[in-house]
């Protein structure tokens, strides 16, 4: 199988449980949920996706083996940057899960790589993923009702909280959904959070650092 991201970059982790966290992105190109496109967003289940994810950016590309594509990762971590954690790579889109497979997550193993993934829960997870994170978009199902991390981008109408307390994740987060009502949708999630304490807050640190 072959491989397209979008963009591989080092940086921090800047929402949910991992937050602050040294980590390789591999965003992967393309989702089933939009196009990325703005003229089709209208009609997108997810419409209020901020990412872009079309495409192939400079420091992305096509990857013909899963070798190459964990070779591509792991040129992106500091030299001697261990420094007695494992390394990190967060796999995301767009919907990972329409490429990532078990060979990939191998071999990124195989380069000392804890495997994570980002996504909206709509595809089955592969075989050795060392923490999943599920952010479900009402509209779409949801197959994948498993994981580490439930992260629900808050309010979505038809995706009220109380759907997914039951469902088998370590930890629920709620994060406000950005954009022209970020404010707005920020003292929603907090007052849901005061509210309903299994919830918690995640805060798109990385927009406020002004960093990827």
């Amino acid at each position: 199988m072959s491989y397209t991201a979008k963009e591989i970059f080092y940086t921090l982790q800047g929402e949910g449980f991992h937050t602050g966290r040294a980590a390789v992105f591999l965003r992967f190109a393309g989702c089933n949920l939009w196009t990325g496109r703005e003229e089709d967003r209208a009609a997108a289940v997810c419409k209020f996706c901020d990412t872009d994810f079309a495409g192939i950016g400079p420091d992305g590309g096509r990857f013909a083996t899963a070798a190459e594509l964990a070779d591509a990762v792991e040129s992106r971590w500091p030299a001697g940057g261990e420094g007695g954690s494992r390394r990190f790579v967060v796999c995301t889109g767009g919907e990972p899960l329409l490429q990532l497979d078990e060979v990939a997550i191998d071999a990124l193993h195989e380069r000392g790589f804890a495997v994570a993934v980002e996504t909206n829960g709509t595809q089955r997870a592969p075989r050795g993923l060392d923490w999943i994170c599920v952010s479900p978009k009402a509209g779409a199902p949801l197959v994948l009702t498993a994981g580490d991390e439930l992260k629900l981008v808050y309010p979505q109408e038809g995706a009220d909280p109380l759907k997914f307390e039951q469902l088998d994740f370590g930890h629920f987060f709620l994060q406000p959904m950005y954009g022209p009502e970020t404010e707005r949708n920020t003292a929603l999630a907090v007052d849901y959070c005061l509210r309903n304490p299994r919830w918690r807050l995640s805060v798109q640190t990385h927009k406020a650092l002004g960093i990827r």
